[in-house]
């Protein structure tokens, strides 16, 4: 054991326990009339993410920018886009926030800027300024065309020509958001002194973007065909990214963003990482120095079937380094939501897997209500990956638009029209029609919250794989003497779960918000898309079958 782990256990950090919720700033709650979410919106609703239960709000970006990317395009680090308030705004925020008990998370945007930083205005000013390695530049290749075959992440190439100088940059995403280059320690060095400037403030923790981005291969070398490509798939796809993302050298940079981290008490760093679960543990840090946190998002993409999550779970599980905390994560800014792309009754049993798996859960808003992608007509669409690759559905706008708060119009998120178009079923999927009914999806996240953090052992507790076939998924979590089973239906059909004589307690909470209390003993019936949490008179049982 790792020393200190067992102090750990003992003491669980608060994001440990906790649950994150992210709060897509533009889309939260306008509270100026503009139709833009903004600071002072956030902070009238706090009152629902103490409601729910949730204890961090983590907030997408809210720097001054142009808005090429919507705030991911940065134009200064330390300040704050008049769209969304002032730094007393922010300050009134992080106060308000932890006088509820509340941690606070930043977006932090260390792999490229805006065009409009001036940073970069400096770099390009000449071949000789003193700020132009901040950035990368090459020489165009002999033809004259870019130097290397790099594709951005947003389609086509990932250079962009500089008359001015002669030569191209690189850039990971749009031509306006060049990338950093990590391997000038100024640049480490001044991204360092931004963290500072917001742990200072009062910051709990930094949600990194794109992490496994930051840093590129020295030689410049092509990216190899990725063989199953084929047309109709996303562009960047067509070549696999081995010399632009996921570098060994990176977690070097990483271990220097948590030294900055470990200077502060209490904070936590997370990583934005789209790899597979077994790369996810190099970026823990060789000893535990790197990401707190390295997102796992293995379930926005999983196969839904018992045999395949419990699999996925394992895998997880055994890939974590000795001491490193796990985390898991349903839903974001860049993925369609849990209740389309599972249908609305599966997206409760998915809410309680999610909630009672072992580690960190981050909830994204909305989903606590069961809101779905919204279709956006062509002439509102504003996601730039969507102007550029039309046609793929690869745009994001739809799992953006405003929160939904009650019936009156605009879904109580604004007085005028909102920036992106309110999903039309608002006047039934809302927080305060939801807030009045004791079954619905938002009592379901209020109860899976209340259970986790009464009982310790589905926060903390120890993970124990149980059975899992067909459509049933069994698990167990235990801690200090107190044991769960969780039973999940993931068909729409029932099942009758026998457990053996093993099983012995009542059910704490289904998926529909009834059954509490009710006796379980042997075997355990779930209706059609029901997932159950019991608990248990002892330890998870065997399992003898399903019928």
């Amino acid at each position: 054991m790792r020393e200190g782990q067992a102090e750990r256990d003992a003491a669980p950090l608060w994001w440990q326990s906790g649950v994150i919720y992210q709060v897509y700033p533009r889309s939260f709650q306008d509270s100026d009339g503009d139709g833009i979410g903004d600071l002072q919106g956030i902070r009238r609703r706090l009152d629902h993410l103490v409601d729910l239960g949730v204890d961090a709000l983590w907030i997408s970006p809210i720097y001054p920018s142009p808005m090429a990317d919507f705030g991911y395009d940065v134009a200064d680090y330390t300040g704050i886009h008049p769209l969304f308030g002032t730094l007393k705004d922010f300050d009134r925020l992080v106060a308000d926030a932890h006088g509820l008990g509340l941690k606070v998370i930043l977006d932090l945007v260390p792999n490229h800027t805006s065009d409009e930083h001036p940073w970069f205005r400096e770099a390009r000013a000449s071949r000789t300024s003193p700020k132009r390695d901040w950035y990368i530049w090459r020489d165009p290749a002999p033809d004259g065309g870019s130097p290397n075959n790099w594709l951005s992440e947003f389609g086509g190439s990932a250079w962009a020509f500089d008359p001015a100088t002669g030569q191209y940059y690189y850039h990971a995403f749009l031509d306006r958001q060049p990338d950093l280059n990590w391997r000038n320690p100024q640049v480490a060095e001044a991204i360092h002194a931004v963290m500072r400037f917001w742990l200072d403030r009062g910051v709990d923790g930094f949600r990194v973007d794109v992490i496994w981005h930051l840093m590129k291969d020295v030689a410049f070398r092509d990216n190899p065909p990725d063989e199953d490509w084929r047309e109709g798939m996303n562009p960047y796809r067509r070549l696999k990214p081995v010399h632009t993302t996921d570098l060994e050298e990176v977690h070097g940079v990483i271990a220097g963003l948590r030294q900055v981290m470990d200077a502060y008490d209490d904070r936590v760093l997370i990583g934005e990482i789209y790899l597979p679960v077994e790369r996810l543990a190099a970026y823990y840090g060789a000893s535990l120095d790197g990401a707190h946190l390295p997102f796992n998002f293995a379930l926005l993409e999983a196969e839904w079937n018992a045999r395949a999550l419990a699999d996925l779970i394992a895998r997880y599980e055994g890939s974590l380094p000795e001491g490193g905390w796990p985390n898991w994560v349903l839903g974001n800014h860049d993925r369609p939501r849990v209740a389309t792309r599972l249908g609305p009754d599966q997206a409760r049993v998915a809410a309680m897997l999610l909630l009672t798996l072992r580690g960190t859960p981050t909830l994204y808003y909305g989903d606590e209500i069961g809101m779905t992608n919204v279709p956006i007509p062509p002439e509102r669409v504003q996601d730039p990956w969507e102007k550029n690759v039309p046609g793929l559905g690869l745009g994001r706008d739809g799992v953006r638009t405003p929160m939904q708060w009650d019936g009156s119009p605009h879904a109580g998120f604004s007085d005028v029209e909102p920036w992106l178009p309110v999903d039309e079923a608002f006047p039934e999927v809302n927080v305060a029609q939801q807030r009045a009914e004791p079954h619905s999806m938002l009592e379901l996240h209020r109860e899976l919250l209340r259970l986790r953090r009464a009982h310790a052992a589905l926060s903390i507790g120890a993970y124990v794989p149980v059975a899992a076939g067909g459509d049933l998924l069994l698990y167990g979590r235990e801690h200090a003497g107190e044991s769960f089973l969780i039973a999940l239906n993931l068909g729409d059909v029932p099942v009758l779960a026998a457990c053996g004589p093993g099983l012995a307690g009542r059910i704490a909470l289904s998926v529909f918000c009834d059954r509490m209390g009710e006796r379980v003993v042997d075997e355990v019936a779930l209706r059609p898309c029901e997932g159950v949490v019991i608990a248990l008179d002892g330890a998870p049982p065997s399992f003898s079958g399903l019928r």
